[in-house]
């Protein structure tokens, strides 16, 4: 009898050990930072509609310069990537439940306007116009990824793998001698004030 009732009673501990221990590991679990739901909104929201406004910007500048140009050529490369950009941000919209923009068809036309008009003023400005636009892209991806939490690691390797596209787009740029187009620092600030101020309105509208 007191072999069985110090066997019972081990038996009793390894339990109430284990259920502690699985209670621990919900606990840990559940103590996990996660990513604001409006900061995960606005993040999907602003990034769908940057893309959107960069695949227009570069519609505009093939309209120009052709696709066969060689020129076109090297547009429509980095035009490739912000099509699958805008492509997986389409999926995380309805995957995440989140309204885009209503702005999308002021983007839609400015988009094309600013792409068609730095490129009837030639291949360097077209090229100034990519640095502008992709700096800011580049920076914003990179001030979102520390705003994800663990909970939205797939999402962040996401933006990482866009950002790096966005910053390949802005080398590209400047090879191709966007630093000699005429006014280049003037038309460089106002399109990057121009993408912050777009940025800023597509988070909440």
């Amino acid at each position: 009898m007191p072999y069985i009732y110090g066997n019972t009673m081990v038996q009793k501990k390894k339990t109430i050990i284990k259920k502690k221990s699985v209670k621990k590991k919900k606990s840990a679990s559940s103590n996990k930072p996660s990513t604001d739901k409006n900061i995960l909104d606005e993040i999907i929201r602003v990034d769908h509609a940057g893309e959107y406004g960069a695949t227009r910007i570069y519609d505009g500048q093939i309209a120009i310069f052709g696709k066969n140009s060689k020129i076109g050529k090297t547009i429509q490369h980095m035009a490739d990537q912000e099509q699958e950009h805008i492509e997986k941000f389409n999926e995380l919209l309805v995957e995440k439940r989140v309204r885009p923009t209503v702005l999308l068809p002021l983007w839609n036309v400015a988009g094309f306007a600013l792409g068609a008009g730095t490129a009837l003023m030639g291949e360097k400005a077209a090229m100034a116009c990519t640095v502008a636009v992709e700096k800011v892209i580049g920076e914003h991806y990179r001030e979102q990824q520390d705003l994800l939490e663990e909970d939205e690691k797939e999402l962040k390797k996401t933006i990482a793998k866009f950002e790096k596209d966005e910053l390949e787009h802005h080398d590209i740029g400047l090879e191709h001698d966007a630093e000699s187009a005429p006014g280049y620092k003037i038309m460089t600030k106002v399109i990057e004030i121009g993408c912050k101020t777009a940025i800023a309105i597509s988070k909440k509208i």
